[in-house]
């Protein structure tokens, strides 16, 4: 129940107690019950504080205050028992803790190391929600780093392949992203140790939509390109700029030139090159069409793409600047033609 309270909404609940759990998050009973009772049932100690809105004051039956003020993230009573209640709460307790910068305290780490391999019961869109939540955050580094630490990240993934070392490396590169990294961003970081063809499966085992897995391959599979952004064509140039995921490329090259200890000369070059490219210049219209090609006789076909995409190469390097010299260039391709390489 909500109920407005000035300029706020607030969520009325009863307090409750949950019996045994089925299934490693839903109850198979839930009953009325004290407020002491119901803090017992809750996860970590600072989460299980109450405050009294009448009296203004902070109702505490676990603990919390203490944890809070000694910078502590610990389960309330039995944590294997907790975590048994929800699996997921392994996961929240690296979030608090990253977010934070409260340690794990010892039982309640060794619950959840005992407990890792029941993370994969979890389905995977809750374990993506929680993932986005930490890898959003500026902490993103520390999170991943205990995760692996833990013994979860394996568990996370379960058709994943996290060799040693692997996930240390990850870490280096989320940990130079900039604070403000959005979430396909820092997945990319965290899959960037990963070998190209496995990561839009990894990807999508988190339940990834399909245009963020393409776009976090997309961006792994063109650092190279900007490091050696000196070497690339104007249309290849002009071809990466015109994404919009460039800047991002852009970040997700000097993280991990950053983490590699690598010159970051071709993010500068970049960087430099879109610069000087006027707007209108990225991706302009193509001067010809394949409705060009159909009128002068050409049928759909490989040939037919072949011919589109040189024609657009060459407008994109400033080699055809009038649709009239475009369509002189088309004819005498079909014919056969070649003339000028680059």
């Amino acid at each position: 129940v909500m109920v407005r309270q000035g300029p706020h909404w607030v969520e009325i609940a009863t307090f409750r107690s949950d019996l045994d759990y089925r299934d490693g998050r839903h109850p198979e009973k839930v009953v009325f019950t004290t407020a002491e009772e119901d803090a017992q049932r809750r996860d970590f100690t600072i989460n299980g504080l109450f405050y009294d809105p009448i009296d203004k004051r902070v109702i505490d039956y676990v603990g919390g205050r203490k944890d809070l003020e000694a910078g502590v993230i610990r389960a309330i009573g039995d944590p294997a028992r907790r975590f048994a209640e929800d699996h997921l709460r392994m996961l929240r307790a690296v979030r608090f803790s990253a977010r934070l910068g409260f340690p794990i305290e010892g039982g309640t780490a060794a619950a959840i190391r005992e407990q890792a391999e029941h993370l994969s019961r979890i389905s995977p869109e809750r374990i993506r929600e929680e993932l986005e939540r930490m890898l959003v955050h500026p902490s993103r580094a520390d999170a991943v780093r205990q995760i692996a630490e833990l013994g979860l990240l394996g568990h996370l993934w379960p058709n994943g392949c996290w060799p040693p070392g692997r996930a240390e490396a990850s870490v280096r590169v989320l940990g130079n992203l900039t604070e403000k990294a959005g979430f396909v961003l820092s997945m990319a970081a965290l899959l960037s140790e990963h070998p190209l063809a496995e990561v839009p499966r990894v990807a999508r085992d988190l339940r990834c939509s399909n245009q963020q897995s393409d776009r976090i391959a997309w961006l792994i599979e063109h650092i190279d390109e900007i490091h050696h952004a000196e070497a690339l064509c104007l249309p290849a140039m002009k071809m990466l700029i015109a994404n919009e995921a460039f800047d991002e490329l852009l970040d997700l090259h000097k993280a991990v030139c950053l983490a590699r200890g690598l010159p970051l000369d071709g993010n500068e070059i970049a960087r430099e090159r879109k610069a000087s490219i006027p707007p209108e210049e990225v991706a302009p219209p193509p001067l010809v069409t394949g409705d060009d090609l159909i009128a002068a006789g050409l049928e759909p076909g490989p040939r037919f793409r072949e011919i589109l995409d040189r024609l657009y190469d060459e407008q994109l390097d400033n080699q055809l600047t009038s649709r009239d010299q475009a369509m002189e260039r088309m004819r005498k391709l079909l014919a056969g033609s070649g003339g000028h390489e680059h």
